[in-house]
C-alpha cells in the first residue's frame, strides 16, 4: 500500500507521539552496582577516575584489627582501599601512638570492595584513596561489632557557635591531623570549618602543612584524609593543588556558608543516581572481574606524590602484595593522656555536598 507524503508525515507523528508515552526503562544506577559487590576484583590494585567519579581495581581491606587501630561500622563494608592507603593508615595509627600521645585510631569509611558510588554518606571515597578517621580515641580494648556499628562518635564543635566546643577539643588532635598532613602521600585532609579556625589559632612553628587541611560541611567528629593519585596509574584524575597559602580566612564559612538557610527555603532538588555512563569504561571491567576471595593485604611501598595540576581554589570535586593476617586480639598498653569524652552533641552542620 502507498501513502502519499502527507499521510506519511501524519504517521510518523503519532508514531512519535506514541512513543513519547511510553515508559522508559531506567538505567540501573551506579551505585546499586557497585554496593551489590562484596568482594574485590581479582585484578591488580589501581585507582581510576577521579575521587567522585571512579572505581577502584583490585581494592584491599583494612585488617579490622592492630596494636593502634580498629576498624569501625563493620556492616557497611566500606573498609577497603588501594594498597597505598592501607599501607599510609596503618603507619599513621603507629605514628600518632608513637608521637602524638594516641592510644590508637578508629578508622571509618574508605571505599566498598570495589569502590565506586556508594548509596548513602560521601560522594567521594570512590577510588580508595580517601579515608576517615575518628577524632575519638580508640579504647583500650577490642570493640564488639555491634559496638563498632553503633558507638557514639562526638561531635568536637558547638551547635550554636558553629566553633570548637573547647571542652571536647584537645591539642592531640591538632597533633595526629598535623601528623597526617606533613605525610607526603597526602593530597588534602577535610575539616569541619571550626576546627580549620581552631587549627589556624593553635598552631604554631612552621605551619606550612596547614595549606593540605581544608575546610568543608560535616566533618565536626572526624577528618578525611584524600591521598594523591598514585605513580604510574594514568587512569586516575588528580585534584588541583592546594597551593601553599595556609587558607585561614573563614569569613565565607561562617558568614555565609553556615548560616541556617531564611525560612520558607527550598531545599536543593537531589540530583539523579550516577549511572555507569558517568564513569571510566574501565570501570565496567572492574564490575564484570571475577572476585578475589579472603584476606586482606598491605602495600609494603611508601608512596610518592605526583605532579600536580595547577593550583586552584575548588574544594568540591567537578560535577564537585603480601597476605597480612589480623593482629592479636589483646590491646597494647599505649599511653595516652586524653581525658574522659563528655556525651554527644548533635553533629553540626547537617548538609553533605560533593567532597
Amino acid at each position: 500500500m502507498m501513502f502519499d507524503r502527507p499521510s506519511r508525515i501524519a504517521a510518523l507523528a503519532a508514531f512519535l507521539a506514541l512513543a513519547a508515552t511510553l515508559p522508559v526503562k531506567a538505567e540501573t544506577a551506579a551505585r546499586d552496582l557497585f554496593g551489590a559487590k562484596t568482594q574485590p576484583s581479582a585484578q591488580g590494585s589501581e585507582a581510576y577516575g577521579f575521587y567522585s567519579h571512579g572505581c577502584l581495581a583490585g581494592g584491599v581491606g583494612m585488617p579490622k584489627n592492630g596494636e593502634t587501630w580498629q576498624v569501625m561500622k563493620p556492616s557497611r563494608n566500606r573498609a577497603w582501599g588501594h594498597p597505598a592507603l592501607i599501607a599510609f593508615l596503618q603507619r599513621l595509627s603507629r605514628e600518632a601512638a608513637a608521637e602524638d600521645n594516641w592510644r590508637g585510631l578508629l578508622f571509618g569509611d574508605m571505599a566498598q570492595p570495589r569502590g565506586g558510588p556508594m548509596k548513602n554518606g560521601h560522594a567521594s571515597h570512590q577510588i580508595g584513596l580517601d579515608a576517615d578517621i575518628y577524632l575519638t580515641e580508640m579504647p583500650n580494648r577490642r570493640l564488639t561489632d555491634d559496638e563498632r556499628d553503633n558507638m557514639d562518635l562526638p561531635s568536637v564543635i558547638d551547635p550554636r557557635t558553629k566553633h570548637v566546643d573547647e571542652r571536647r577539643w584537645r591539642p592531640e588532635m591538632l597533633k595526629l591531623i598535623r601528623t597526617a598532613a606533613r605525610s607526603p602521600e597526602v593530597q588534602r585532609i577535610f575539616v569541619n570549618p571550626g576546627i580549620k579556625e581552631k587549627l589556624c589559632k593553635t598552631a604554631t612553628g612552621d605551619r606550612k602543612w596547614l595549606n593540605k587541611v581544608r575546610p568543608m560541611y560535616g566533618h565536626d567528629y572526624h577528618f578525611h584524609v584524600r591521598m594523591y593519585c598514585q605513580p604510574g596509574e594514568s587512569g586516575c584524575e588528580p585534584q588541583e593543588s592546594t597551593g601553599g597559602a595556609e587558607g585561614c580566612d573563614l569569613d565565607w564559612w561562617f558568614n555565609v556558608a553556615l548560616k541556617p538557610p531564611k525560612p520558607g527555603a527550598k531545599p536543593p532538588k537531589p540530583r539523579p543516581p550516577m549511572t555507569m555512563a558517568a564513569l571510566p569504561n574501565a570501570c565496567r571491567s572492574v564490575l564484570a572481574a571475577p572476585a578475589r576471595d579472603g584476606g586482606t593485604a598491605v602495600a609494603a611501598r611508601r608512596a610518592s606524590p605526583p605532579q600536580e595540576m595547577a593550583p586552584s581554589d575548588s574544594e568540591v570535586p567537578p560535577e564537585a602484595p603480601q597476605a597480612m593476617p589480623a593482629m592479636a586480639q589483646t590491646p597494647s598498653p599505649l599511653r595516652s593522656s586524653f581525658a574522659p569524652v563528655p556525651p554527644a552533641a548533635v553533629p553540626i552542620p547537617g548538609s553533605r555536598p560533593l567532597q
